[in-house]
């Protein structure tokens, strides 16, 4: 039910891929990105989201063939370890191997010469390090910034083969870099340490392209929490005044950069890439006579801010799945129990069957639409990623609860909620139709119905599953509970206070659903990104703080504060 919007999709892509001849091989890249996102979580104890990208990751395996068959068990197998784990350091054992077995059956899919490669590479390399050498021997600081802009350039367009052959060899690489970037950003350049460095990176080239992994291996255990944690350091420092401990911290920063970077490109690559062309910078700016503090702590405030959004749990909880259920079902039971009430008051007790029916006939329209409108989001998914689906849907579930906020509030008097009983059931009275009996019930039940398909679309794919069927067996249960309770005591229950109470909860979640979902299409770069300093991540109500989440939000506070003054005037 989590992902069902996600799974439709890749259902329909596995029937196109039948349908047409295979010309390509296949690609594996989103699998990696689950397994990223499980030793990300796992190592920051985040158990729950961990195994829900491993349930990502089995949902996506599940549609892949291949032909090495002996390959593809050694995945089951590790997969299967990796889902049964007992322990952390159990769970990153066997992501680790997971991701060794999966890049296994990829080369045996994709053969492929890594000498070759290598070479390849080497070549390719070659005149970007001369270049880079021949502005070194001018020692002019302005033609070495130059070129050293232009090999990063070229380095990033074809860095692949590096990164995929040997992660350490890649992140030695990036960090020789990033300190020779150090160097010449400096105050006063010292071009013979540069020189100096440059032939430190350039032995560490040539041993990649000689097939001699010599880099050693970072120590540790990194993530995004380690990041937040060295910017929180260095920011310490630096109001202590000690502003080369502050840039030596930098430096720790950019060393374990490489550990950690694939969790932020993977999510927000225009982050990536400002953290990798600025961190080395501070490290100068910190190292200078005159150190401009407030432009430093400010970008290292702004990229503390954009990782905690990325790292931040944005997901749902069964509370919230619960009250989606529980609101719409009120609503319905609500109104049911009221046509009978009023039936009984009116003396038309033998019409409350055509009610119930009416009902029934609503519930199963409503599942025949869950049907139809994963079919739609299937095939409307197909070319487009399931972040941005899962963004666009929540704004159009948060756009219905607002409507669905006001017509509460509308409700939410003695006056109002009578009259609007009295005109559904005096216009089918009159009518004396059976029909018009029925439709009133089964088009509350089916509208509340189709709207609670709308919200959990918006909601589902950022939720557990345990967490959303949880939800939903609470709000069942409250329901029965609460329809025993009205059948009891009909008519001395003040309907009207449950419809003031629902409209402050579904106020407060279309306020969280507006949140998370321009936050996912910021993620994407769909939606731009203005941090606001000095606010923090409130995961719980959905709030973060850019501009572009808080317009979204204060727009929902407008509308809900005009409906109050408009409702206080038609009461006068």
């Amino acid at each position: 039910m989590k992902h069902f919007l996600t799974r439709c999709s890749l259902v329909l892509c596995l029937l196109l891929a039948l349908a047409v001849p295979v010309q390509a091989a296949q690609s594996y890249s989103h699998l990696y990105i689950s397994i990223s996102d499980a030793l990300m979580n796992t190592k920051q104890d985040k158990e729950a989201e961990a195994e829900r990208a491993l349930e990502q990751f089995a949902t996506d395996w599940a549609s892949v063939t291949s032909e090495q068959k002996e390959a593809q068990e050694k995945v089951d197998e590790i997969l299967a370890q990796a889902i049964e784990a007992t322990s952390k350091d159990e769970r990153l054992k066997a992501l680790s191997e997971l991701s060794n077995a999966l890049r296994a059956l990829e080369k045996l899919e994709n053969p492929v010469d890594e000498a070759a490669q290598r070479a390849e590479f080497g070549t390719k390399f070659k005149p970007i390090m001369k270049a880079f050498e021949d502005a070194l021997a001018s020692g002019d600081i302005t033609t070495i910034d130059a070129a050293y802009k232009d090999f990063n350039a070229k380095w990033k367009k074809i860095e692949r083969p590096v990164r995929e052959q040997s992660i350490a060899m890649y992140g030695q690489i990036e960090t020789q870099m990033a300190f020779i970037r150090i160097t010449i950003a400096s105050e006063e350049p010292d071009v013979a340490l540069m020189q100096s460095q440059y032939a430190e990176l350039k032995q560490t080239i040539e041993d990649f392209v000689a097939g001699n992994d010599t880099a050693k291996v970072v120590e540790g255990e990194y993530s995004l929490a380690t990041l937040l944690a060295y910017i929180d350091e260095t920011n310490d420092f630096i109001d202590a005044g000690d502003y080369k401990a502050a840039s030596n911290k930098i430096r720790d920063f950019i060393k374990i950069w490489p550990s950690v970077e694939i969790d932020i490109s993977t999510r927000n690559g225009s982050l990536y890439t400002k953290i990798e062309s600025d961190m080395p910078i501070l490290v100068s700016d910190l190292l200078k006579s005159n150190v401009d503090v407030k432009t430093i702590k400010s970008k290292l405030d702004n990229f503390r801010t954009e990782i905690e959004l990325i790292q931040g749990d944005s997901d749902y909880t069964m509370w919230d799945a619960a009250l989606i259920l529980l609101r719409e079902g009120l609503e319905a039971l609500l109104i049911i129990m009221a046509l009978v009430s009023f039936l009984e008051k009116s003396g038309q007790k033998t019409m409350r069957k055509w009610i119930y029916t009416g009902a029934f006939v609503g519930i199963l329209l409503s599942a025949v639409a869950a049907v139809l409108m994963s079919t739609i989001f299937q095939s409307a998914t197909v070319d487009t990623s399931r972040e941005l689906m899962e963004g666009y849907i929540g704004l159009l579930a948060a756009a219905m609860m607002i409507g669905v906020g006001i017509w509460l509030h509308s409700k939410s008097s003695v006056v109002s909620w009578n009259r609007y009983i009295s005109k559904q059931m005096g216009n089918a009275i009159s009518s004396g139709s059976v029909f018009a009996m029925a439709a009133i019930s089964f088009l509350s039940v089916f509208r509340e119905g189709a709207e609670t398909l709308v919200f959990y679309a918006g909601i589902a794919p950022k939720m557990e599953t345990s967490q959303f069927v949880l939800g939903i067996v609470v709000a069942l249960l409250v329901l029965a509970i609460f329809a025993f309770v009205l059948f009891k005591a009909s008519g001395k229950i003040p309907i009207h206070k449950f419809f003031a109470v629902a409209t402050v909860l579904i106020y407060v979640l279309a306020f969280k659903i507006i949140g998370v979902s321009l936050h996912t299409l910021q993620l994407r770069d769909t939606v731009s990104t203005t941090i606001v300093d000095g606010l923090p991540v409130v995961n719980i109500i959905g709030f973060y703080p850019t501009v572009e989440t808080m317009i979204g939000q204060s727009i929902l506070l407008l509308l809900i504060v005009a409906t109050i003054i408009y409702k206080k005037k038609q009461n006068k």
